[in-house]
């Protein structure tokens, strides 16, 4: 392989290869009045309230069953600003290469990334591209960063969940974690199972469309899964949460695939699941709604906030029993998002 065929150091040396790499793949790919002012930012309009989230995303292996890290990076800062109540509107890029990254690989994730923004409905209007010794990486690493406007009926917080509100998820359950530990060496197994990223933002405007104020909280359940988004609402707000193991949406495969690794589906990464806690007026229609959709088709109401058990989640098995759902303690899943 040449060097003509990797990432170099020059290509991080701020000279004529990194203008080069830029021109011929990142300001080529992402062309928008925007960012090709060339500046080291970019001036936005925006009007009203705006979200801003920010993620860093060091997954491996970089290209999985259904996606790869660009694609991951896109969808999961969207989401982000999403679960905010906010459209997004605008991402920032930048990516931390390892040398000898190969060059085609580089501009795979860079096409991906662009496609992935197009469907989401958000333009790339700044970045930066660094490249670290061989050792110092792991091949590509990616920061974004999302703004979005506030949607005008939004008003999402943990304050405004009461006792009753129904929690509503919109599809299965570790399918992303899953994907990404059946490649992994030394746990690889048959199967098809493929993540789920994908982009939730289109699906929280419509229901905040519909439903307004009655949506309380948004969240997506990525690293530490379902079970630590929960144990998060139990304990910022200082309730109980009910929830029944039945209706919990999970695919047979992910779920032998979960027991043959000995991990508990409710902590494995999702990358395209959201919790929604809605007022248990709207939550029929909610979800009624929610299962028109796609990317949702799978929804289903798994609990509801409680008065008892303050602080706690309580999940009923599928035989009647009944367990504490503890949050997640360490690393189950390393590098997983």
């Amino acid at each position: 392989m040449s060097k003509e065929d990797i990432i170099n150091l020059g290509h991080g040396s701020g000279g004529s290869m990194t203008r080069t790499l830029l021109d011929d793949v990142i300001f080529k790919t992402f062309s928008n009045p925007l960012l090709n002012q060339k500046h080291d930012g970019s001036i936005l309009e925006l009007k009203g309230k705006i979200a801003i989230s920010t993620d860093s995303f060091v997954v491996s292996p970089i290209f999985f069953r259904g996606g790869n890290i660009g694609e991951l990076a896109v969808n999961g800062t969207v989401n982000d600003v999403a679960m905010c109540g906010a459209q997004p509107k605008y991402l920032s890029l930048a990516f931390i290469v390892e040398e000898g990254l190969k060059i085609e690989e580089f501009i795979a994730i860079v096409n991906s990334i662009k496609a992935t923004a197009d469907r989401c409905g958000v333009e790339i209007v700044t970045g930066d591209t660094k490249v670290v010794e061989r050792g110092k990486g792991d091949k590509i690493f990616i920061n974004t960063t999302g703004v979005g406007v506030i949607h005008p009926k939004a008003n999402i917080s943990m304050e405004r969940i009461k006792v009753g509100d129904k929690i509503v998820i919109n599809g299965n359950i570790a399918q992303h974690g899953m994907a990404i530990m059946s490649q992994r060496e030394g746990l690889e197994f048959e199967s098809d199972i493929v993540s789920d990223t994908t982009n939730l933002n289109y699906i929280a405007n419509e229901l905040l469309d519909q439903f307004g104020d009655d949506v309380h909280l948004f969240r997506d359940a990525t690293r530490g899964g379902v079970a630590s988004v929960l144990s998060e609402i139990a304990l910022d707000t200082g309730k109980g949460v009910y929830i029944e193991e039945k209706n919990l949406p999970i695919d047979k495969q992910v779920s032998a695939a979960c027991e043959i690794l000995g991990l508990d589906p409710l902590y494995v990464a999702n990358e395209g699941v959201f919790l929604a806690v809605v007022d248990q007026s709207v939550a029929t229609e909610v979800l009624r709604q929610m299962q028109t959709n796609q990317k949702a088709k799978n929804s289903m109401c798994i609990g509801e906030i409680t008065q008892s058990n303050s602080k706690k989640v309580v999940m009923e098995s599928v035989i009647g029993g009944k367990r504490i759902v503890t949050p997640l303690i360490g690393e189950q899943l390393p590098r997983i998002c």
